[in-house]
């Protein structure tokens, strides 16, 4: 069972008590109506799927029911960090010690 971190409860709890968000930092569209079919399908459905650092959204739905972000390597399912929404994304060569 993985535990992770909720920045705004500061305890580690089971993955059962979050919900997966999906991916952190995408620029949300300032005028949806102006994009093409194709463009509003990209913003929608396209995501990336990296090896290795990956930033996302998570949900603590049986906690405080906040959003935050998360670090987490995708090779071996780790969480790095967990940060508040809003906060910038950390640099990943700090988090790893590898430049990507």
């Amino acid at each position: 069972m993985l535990l992770i971190h909720c920045p705004y409860c500061e305890q580690d709890l089971p993955e059962l008590e979050f919900a997966y968000a999906g991916e952190a930092h995408i620029a949300r569209p300032a005028d949806p109506s102006k994009l093409t079919d194709e463009e509003w399908r990209d913003f929608l459905f396209i995501r990336t799927n990296p090896r290795g650092v990956h930033f996302e959204r998570w949900r603590h739905i049986n906690g405080c029911a906040r959003f935050f972000n998360a670090a987490r390597e995708t090779v071996s399912d780790r969480f790095l960090l967990t940060y508040k929404a809003g906060e910038p994304r950390p640099d990943v060569a700090k988090l790893t010690g590898v430049a990507q």
